[in-house]
């Protein structure tokens, strides 16, 4: 990946545990020199869904090995580090404090600066590693099993600033849900999106949340996708009462449809509201093919340029809080102090604390 910055620039460390992937990555810049992972995803498998203190467990296992990994993978020792960026929220309380905890350790062992930062807005500026910079006013849709927001980018470290986001569900949790009642292996959202490729995405008209003309005023660019896993639950139910088999491939078509269409449709409609010609698409459910291909064919319609980062940058990952990190750092921002709290819930107001 090629840098539009030079050897000068500083040499950041990220670390990311909002979740179950410890994340460790070093960026000079705009370019990626290492990009670390360790996941504890089989561990919550048995459990059909994320278990909190499972998570922490495996990042107080994982850290220094996956930090050590990073390291030499990219030839760097600590000494080199010029600052430390980590995740401060949003995400679950335990996990962003191992990561938060170890961060601090060694900012303070190295006398570095350190950045709480933002995890939503990582999603974003993790494009930054792989397309270059972003040239002027940018919409960013990041959607993901715990998050659905809208925003409008006019930098990625000062000015971020939230159109809509969910207010129930996020799209990658309603995936999860539905592959439940579908039968399929946890995390259902991948398991969902191949049997949708089987189906018929237009077999079933299911609802479409907040895009009535009477949610358009106060919900323009929100989503809400509990609605639509309640009607996909009580369609197969009654094909189920009615003795009839249950076309699988269909009902995860034209949920999946349903998911994608309201997705794009608000975003491409908050693009011409705000005259912004690039869309960037992150999070783990921008993997979602039925998603990318509205999208590109959407963006295209509208003569917009769209932005999705390979799938492994879009899942969890240290490069995105690395990414940012480095963006901060060259804004000028100033560090966070070492006693700042995790927030499970931080708005996307905060892009550092």
């Amino acid at each position: 990946m090629a840098s539009a910055h030079g050897v000068g620039d500083p040499l950041v460390l990220g670390i990311e545990t909002s979740c179950d992937e410890t994340g460790v990555a070093l960026v000079r810049g705009d370019e990626l020199l290492v990009d670390a992972v360790a996941s504890s995803m089989e561990e919550h498998a048995r459990y059909g869904g994320i278990i909190p203190e499972v998570a922490s467990r495996a990042h107080l296992e994982q850290m220094v090995p996956t930090i050590t990994r990073a390291l030499g993978e990219a030839d760097v020792d600590l000494s080199e580090v010029d600052a430390i960026a980590v995740t401060a929220g949003p995400g679950l309380v335990g996990p962003l404090t191992i990561g938060a905890s170890a961060a601090k350790a060694l900012a303070i062992g190295l006398n570095k600066p350190l950045y709480g930062v933002n995890h939503v807005i990582g999603h974003a500026a993790v494009n930054q590693l792989v397309d270059g910079p972003f040239e002027g006013r940018t919409m960013a849709l990041v959607v993901s099993g715990g998050h659905s927001s809208l925003m409008l980018v006019d930098d990625v470290a000062t000015g971020v600033t939230e159109l809509g986001s969910t207010l129930d569900d996020a799209a990658g949790e309603a995936f999860d849900k539905v592959g439940r009642l579908l039968g399929l292996p946890y995390p259902g959202g991948p398991h969902v999106d191949r049997l949708a490729r089987e189906g018929d995405p237009e077999a079933i008209r299911f609802p479409r949340g907040l895009t009535a003309a009477k949610d358009q005023a106060k919900h323009a660019y929100d989503f809400s996708f509990s609605g639509l896993k309640t009607a996909v639950a009580r369609w197969i139910e009654a094909c189920v009462d009615a003795g009839r088999e249950v076309p699988a491939a269909d009902v995860a078509a034209s949920f999946a449809a349903a998911v994608a269409d309201v997705l794009t449709a608000k975003t491409i409609a908050a693009c011409r509201r705000h005259d912004v010609e690039t869309l960037v698409v992150g999070g783990g459910f921008s993997a979602n093919s039925q998603l990318r291909e509205m999208a590109a064919k959407r963006c295209a319609e509208a003569g917009i340029d769209l932005r999705i980062p390979p799938i492994r940058y879009c899942t969890d990952n240290g490069a995105m809080i690395a990414a940012l990190g480095s963006a901060v750092v060259r804004a000028g921002a100033a560090p966070s102090s070492f006693d700042f709290p995790v927030d499970s819930s931080m708005p996307m107001t905060t892009i550092t604390v």
